[in-house]
């Protein structure tokens, strides 16, 4: 079982950055995708940044630019660090990782809150 824990959340004004944690509960190298997802109130959930195992990235086009995916291998933690935020960014962020083994198998963390106001 794996746990990951989201932290950094939080209210900034319009143009401001925070910085998303992602704390997992096993050594990250083991997993071949990890990516951060939001769900604002009414939406589906959406991809925002994922990085592979290997470091590629890739971003939804709404963020390309502002938002920034990394991963700390020796910290177990992945990051998004989240600049030039804007009202239509706010969302529950939630940090998700899939790993591939004799089962393919996705784990999500709780969600944590990014409110970015005018």
């Amino acid at each position: 079982q794996v746990q990951l824990v989201e932290s950094g959340g939080g209210s900034v004004q319009a143009g401001g950055s925070l910085r998303l944690s992602c704390a997992a509960s096993i050594d990250i190298i083991s997993f071949n995708y990890m990516s951060w997802y939001r769900q604002a109130p009414g939406s589906q959930r959406e991809l925002v940044a994922g990085i592979t195992r290997y470091g590629s990235t890739n971003y939804a086009d709404s963020v390309k630019g502002r938002f920034t995916i990394s991963k700390d291998s020796a910290e177990n933690t992945v990051y998004l660090q989240m600049n030039k935020l804007k009202v239509e960014d706010t969302a529950v962020y939630y940090c998700s990782v899939k790993w591939e083994r004799a089962v393919t198998t996705d784990y999500w963390g709780q969600g944590i809150q990014v409110t970015v106001f005018s």
